[in-house]
């Protein structure tokens, strides 16, 4: 979900910040993706709102695990 002021809450809205700092995030870049939104005001809303996410997805080992995440969810098609 997005953190930014404009697109506050929806999902698939992202930033390219927000993007890029929550694939960093998943590869355990978590400094690197932090580095990156705290340029923003609005940059620690993004993480808020999705920490238990990046979290799960970061500890994911396999493509099954990532899709069976995204089903519970309710981001897959």
């Amino acid at each position: 979900m997005a953190g930014n002021p404009v697109n506050y809450s929806k999902i698939a809205k992202l930033t390219t910040a927000e993007a890029i700092a929550g694939a960093l995030y998943i590869m355990n870049f978590k400094d690197l993706a932090d580095s990156i939104l705290n340029k923003f005001k609005w940059g620690h809303t993004f993480f808020e709102l999705n920490q238990d996410l990046l979290r799960e997805y970061s500890n994911a080992e396999t493509d099954d695990q990532m899709n069976e995440i995204s089903r519970e969810y309710g981001l897959a098609a």
